[in-house]
């Protein structure tokens, strides 16, 4: 007796299950949108924070600077009285008759007149 060929062997394979449909809760979501809302929010507000911070800093740059300056014209100005005060007794001792008077008999050789006349005129 002759053996009979068989081509296709069969197994007792399961046909393939399709996978369950899982429904994903749409909560999850909500809370990743939550998430990401609060963390937007936090960063616009840190970003406010450091720019505020910023702003107080070039100010205070700004103000310091200020102070200086002022301190620094305020001095000036009190050296520049200073000097005015010195250039005006210079001034009024260069003015003052006995310079001139010595002045011109030293230098220029002029004589002080031993005896001064006076005219009246009558009314």
């Amino acid at each position: 007796m002759l053996a009979h060929k068989e081509d296709s062997y069969a197994y007792d394979i399961p046909a393939p299950v399709p996978a369950p449909q899982i429904e994903i809760p749409q909560e999850p979501l909500r809370r990743r949108e939550l998430n990401t809302n609060l963390r937007n929010c936090l960063r616009a507000i840190f970003f406010l924070i450091a720019l505020g911070a910023m702003v107080v800093t070039l100010l205070g740059g700004i103000g310091a600077k200020n102070g200086y300056t002022l301190l620094e014209t305020q001095q000036t100005a009190e050296q520049l009285e200073q000097e005015n005060e010195r250039l005006k007794i210079e001034i009024a001792q260069l003015k003052s008759p006995s310079r001139i008077e010595a002045i011109a008999v030293q230098e220029l050789h002029m004589q002080i007149p031993q005896k001064m006349y006076f005219s009246h005129e009558g009314e």
